[in-house]
């Protein structure tokens, strides 16, 4: 079974990014043949900054590598090392409808948002497809916002293989569902993109100032909350950990917990399940020869993959 998951380095990651993608790509690095990309190309629809581009995608390599991506287990590397992508991306492109991409959520949220859009951004599920297929994927774990853009790669896939021959593996998308919509400090969406992340590393007194500013409703502490699951700090307890997550739900439903406490937990829960990861990073952050050294083997490998598959996609579609 190939895996196959990527993640850009637009920004810091957050906990979006770890349970909605990382988690779970960590967990599956050993069930199969795991493929895990950082997308820079995918970056440059929304970062214009040579040099954060470059910083992130260092920070995303340190950050990914901390939380227990294990490259003896999983093929890890650059998107870009592998130029081949960018040419299955035209032959892929030459497929697929104007309609499909139209539907696509991301291109639509954005866009309904007032950010601004290019033609990288409404082209990007084609590049998504061509990240996917170049590589023979299987499975593709991702999060509930990105299972629309596997579907879109299944379409241009079977669009392909209909028109010349069978080419591609035609792969599935892999969620967890419990987890699959992470909210943000504003209570849409956690991205990036929205400025409403909790970011997995980062300076403490920060990170604490801006969960104990999530807001609240005016209700006093001992009301009774009946609608205690729909509190965003809970919802962001519960992803953290269920269990305790389930506990202070029902003690704030009761009445009687103040919603400073009720916060201020939730930090505590947070900042301690990191705190393994976080003495990790600090030891990866002084051996960066080791990271590249990591990256550019990954790179090697995922190339070597996808020569072979653009190799058979060209000589199908008569290129060759």
């Amino acid at each position: 079974m190939r895996i196959l998951s990527g993640i850009q380095p637009s920004g810091a990651l957050h906990l979006g990014n770890y349970f909605g993608m990382m988690r779970p790509s960590i967990e599956l690095q050993n069930q199969g043949d795991a493929f895990y990309f950082i997308a820079d190309y995918h970056s440059m629809t929304s970062l214009f900054d040579a040099e954060e581009r470059r910083r992130n995608t260092r920070d995303v390599a340190l950050d990914f590598l901390a939380c227990g991506l294990d490259p003896r287990r999983a093929v890890f590397f650059r998107q870009s090392d592998v130029p081949e992508v960018c040419e299955l991306t035209w032959i892929l492109g030459t497929l697929t409808p104007m309609g499909l991409l139209e539907r696509c959520h991301s291109f639509k949220d954005k866009s309904a948002k007032g950010i601004p859009v290019n033609s990288g951004l409404f082209t990007y599920p084609v590049l998504m497809a061509s990240d996917i297929l170049i590589y023979d994927s299987n499975v593709v774990p991702v999060g509930q916002d990105q299972k629309q853009h596997v579907e879109v790669t299944r379409d241009i896939a079977i669009k392909f293989n209909e028109a010349y021959g069978q080419t591609f593996v035609v792969p599935e998308p892999r969620i967890r569902g419990e987890v699959a919509k992470v909210p943000g400090v504003d209570g849409e969406k956690m991205s990036k993109s929205y400025g409403n992340t909790i970011e997995i590393f980062g300076p403490e007194k920060a990170l604490r100032k801006k969960i104990m500013g999530i807001k609240m409703d005016s209700r006093a502490p001992g009301d009774p909350k009946p609608d205690a699951d729909q509190n965003l700090a809970i919802q962001l307890l519960t992803v953290v950990d269920g269990s305790i997550g389930k506990d202070y739900e029902e003690k704030l439903r009761a009445g009687g917990l103040g919603y400073g406490d009720l916060k201020k937990k939730l930090f505590e829960v947070y900042w301690d399940h990191f705190a393994a990861a976080r003495d990790r990073r600090a030891e990866l952050e002084n051996n960066l020869d080791y990271v590249h050294q990591v990256l550019s083997e990954g790179a090697a490998k995922a190339r070597a993959k996808a020569q072979e598959v653009l190799h058979r996609a060209r000589k199908a579609c008569g290129l060759e």
